[in-house]
């Protein structure tokens, strides 16, 4: 399982994006981050959207408790939500 940082607020971790794949899902974990492919182009912010979109539905969270804390213009993201904990997100993702 990848590292993820808890604190009051929520939680954040560690994201490896695949732009322009051919569907939206976690692949697997690669270097402590979770492997996230992505349909969308990395052009315009649309990969950091599509991201953002995913872990909001996938999470069943509002997409405004979903951030990317840093790695905007980069592959390897660190993504952050609030108002969940670590064992709520290792539920969703029990099997990578």
């Amino acid at each position: 399982m990848i590292p993820i940082r808890q604190n009051e607020a929520g939680i954040s971790f560690r994201v490896k994006v695949h732009p322009r794949a051919k569907k939206n899902l976690i692949t697997g974990v690669l270097g402590g981050a979770l492997k996230l492919s992505l349909t969308s182009p990395p052009v315009d912010g649309l990969a950091n959207a599509a991201c953002v979109d995913f872990f909001a539905a996938l999470l069943k969270v509002p997409r405004s408790s979903v951030t990317i804390t840093s790695g905007e213009r980069s592959r390897l993201k660190t993504v952050r939500i609030s108002g969940v904990t670590a064992e709520y997100l290792r539920n969703f993702v029990v099997q990578y």
